[in-house]
């Protein structure tokens, strides 16, 4: 009797735990967790038609295989194949400066060189190989041997040799050839002392000239001292008046045999110019020598000292000496000869 109660007990427990049948439950049985209970049934799918496209027409043109050319001239975005590399991109011009635009083949041959990048600071930007000045009559003027120069530093060589310098030439009945250059761009301290301050030949930026010669030959040495003075100084003016730096004889003796010339800037536009014109050196004397001007003493009277009031000749002072020395000195015996003493310091 009790195993048929527990099961009719059991049946009535079922009847009111599912009041509605199984298939029309929405809802998870309480023993669907212990996997008792029905499935719960799915809701339908509803199925959606996708439309198929329409057939290519007759007059369309084929595809190929090719790519589709850039338009406009815009590049393909198309990445480039494992076969091809990739092209490097172009790195843009440098612009030219108004020095370089300016400083044209009518004035100077001077080619743009690349920058230059040295240890210290050397070098420097917008440089240019500065060789030949071209005069305004289409005449060139060597610069031997050619200069390397900031574009600023060429331009201002150029207008000194075409400005001052024709001139100068032309007074002297002759026109300039050559423009002798002792030393321009050079990596190193100033007057080459190591240690020193970078010199401005370090940054292009100075150029030495030791002499300009012209066609018919002749040489204007600049510190040379048997040249005119009256041209060295035109020459110093006209430096002087165009560069912030001029160097030569009495500024050090690093620059005895040749004239420095810079743009180098400086605090206040200070200005230097150190250049002592020296005269030029006496002629050499003749072997002969000149006639005696008829007023002139004797040559006997003028060679004979003078001699002061009151001296007296050393002859009178000094008393004569003894013709004969007694003959008791000449016997006197060693003996009786005191020694000589010398005295403690």
């Amino acid at each position: 009797m009790s195993a048929g109660a527990a099961l009719v007990t059991a049946a009535l427990g079922l009847s009111l735990v599912l009041p509605e049948p199984v298939a029309a439950r929405k809802y998870a049985a309480p023993l669907d967790i212990f996997g008792i209970g029905a499935p719960r049934p799915r809701g339908s799918v509803h199925s959606a038609k996708i439309p198929l496209p329409k057939p290519r027409p007759e007059e369309a043109p084929k595809a190929s295989d090719k790519p589709a050319p850039a338009a406009d001239g815009k590049p393909s975005s198309e990445k480039p194949g494992a076969d091809k590399p990739a092209e490097a991109t172009p790195l843009p011009e440098k612009q030219a400066s108004a020095c370089r635009l300016a400083l044209t083949e009518e004035i100077a041959i001077a080619p743009s060189i690349p920058d230059i990048r040295g240890p210290g600071g050397c070098g420097g930007e917008d440089l240019v190989r500065l060789e030949a000045i071209v005069l305004p009559d289409r005449r060139k003027v060597a610069v031997k041997p050619a200069a390397i120069l900031r574009c600023t530093m060429a331009s201002a060589i150029a207008d000194w040799v075409r400005t001052d310098m024709v001139p100068l030439a032309a007074s002297l009945g002759s026109s300039i050839a050559d423009l002798d250059n002792f030393d321009s761009f050079e990596c190193r301290g100033r007057n080459r002392i190591l240690g020193a301050m970078l010199s401005e030949h370090g940054k292009a930026n100075a150029l030495d000239v030791r002499a300009i010669k012209l066609a018919n030959g002749q040489s204007i040495g600049l510190t040379d001292r048997t040249m005119s003075r009256d041209v060295r100084e035109r020459v110093l003016h006209s430096v002087c008046c165009r560069f912030t730096t001029v160097l030569g004889p009495g500024s050090d003796w690093y620059h005895e045999d040749h004239i420095h010339l810079d743009l180098a800037q400086r605090r206040n536009d200070y200005r230097i110019c150190q250049w002592n014109v020296w005269d030029p050196l006496p002629q050499v004397a003749p072997l002969l020598p000149a006639e005696r001007p008829e007023e002139a003493p004797p040559r006997e009277v003028a060679a004979k000292p003078e001699t002061k009031e009151g001296a007296r000749d050393e002859g009178a002072e000094k008393p004569a000496a003894p013709a004969d020395k007694p003959a008791a000195d000449a016997g006197q015996s060693q003996s009786a000869r005191k020694p000589a003493t010398k005295k403690r310091r």
